[in-house]
């Protein structure tokens, strides 16, 4: 059994299905991680979302910030914004049955892989203060929020920026708030591990104070799979952390990447769309 992981998807339809083909992935023998973000942005966000459903337990994806956007329009009173391509599946006959199977989905998964130790899959990446038990307890709080009757609730107040800092004193709405913001949007952090969300862009884009997450030390040797920041290209230089970024941009004309988890072998095919 081979296991790859694959980043952001967003809507690549026809570039998931060439890649799977390229892989040779037989959901019989081979499994798949998928790195969060299926949904949103690119032309094809329903058949993705169905594409991966139908895969069963040969697939496990965590949650990314454009799924949980989708969560929140859908079932929190969120509202689309002008880019988004999410119509499809609002309105598909399936919708129920797809949304409640996005919701049930994990934010983090780990597992230990021969020649490479633990590998921890979170969309956004692993705060540096947080062990791997730590991160696995907190995933798991908003997990069990999203599987209670006040997801509702939850998706009304998911958004914002505050607080940035985490805290474990945190409680309530603002706790589950900073910990999907770590899990889901993060890029740029200072010393203190505080997020900054206005740079979205390359390394060179970083505020005064700030730096990748990845470039701060963990005492641990875990290595951290990630998605998110398409506008690495799939490198983490400098990182003091063992760090693969599996964003390569598919939706923006770049690449769509399988990561072989036990060789560390990676796979992509081009982006149907131009740049």
């Amino acid at each position: 059994m081979t296991t790859y992981a694959i980043g952001d998807l967003q809507g690549c339809h026809a570039e998931f299905v060439e890649l799977l083909e390229r892989i040779d992935f037989d959901p019989r023998r081979d499994r798949l991680w998928l790195a969060g973000d299926l949904v949103n942005r690119g032309p094809a966000s329903l058949a993705c979302l169905r594409e991966v459903r139908a895969l069963g337990e040969a697939a496990v994806t965590v949650l990314g910030n454009h799924d949980l956007h989708l969560l929140a329009v859908a079932r929190g009173g969120g509202r689309l914004n002008r880019k988004d391509t999410l119509t499809a599946i609002l309105d598909a006959p399936d919708r129920e049955a797809l949304l409640d199977w996005l919701q049930s989905r994990p934010l983090l998964v780990r597992q230990a892989f021969d020649g490479q130790g633990d590998t921890v899959m979170t969309h956004a990446g692993l705060l540096p203060r947080w062990t791997q038990d730590e991160a696995a307890e907190y995933a798991a709080e908003v997990e069990a929020r999203l599987g209670s009757e006040r997801s509702g609730t939850f998706f009304e107040r998911m958004y914002g920026n505050v607080p940035a800092c985490w805290e474990a004193s945190l409680d309530g709405i603002e706790r589950l708030r900073a910990i999907v913001n770590v899990l889901t949007r993060m890029r740029f952090i200072d010393a203190e591990g505080c997020l900054d969300f206005s740079a979205k862009e390359g390394l060179d884009s970083a505020p005064p104070g700030f730096a990748p997450w990845f470039r701060y030390p963990r005492a641990d040797d875990v290595r951290l799979v990630f998605g998110h920041w398409a506008a690495l290209e799939g490198h983490t230089e400098g990182a003091q952390v063992r760090a693969e970024a599996l964003d390569t941009g598919c939706v923006w004309g770049g690449t769509l990447t399988a990561l072989n988890l036990s060789t560390g072998e990676r796979i992509d095919v081009p982006s149907h769309k131009r740049r």
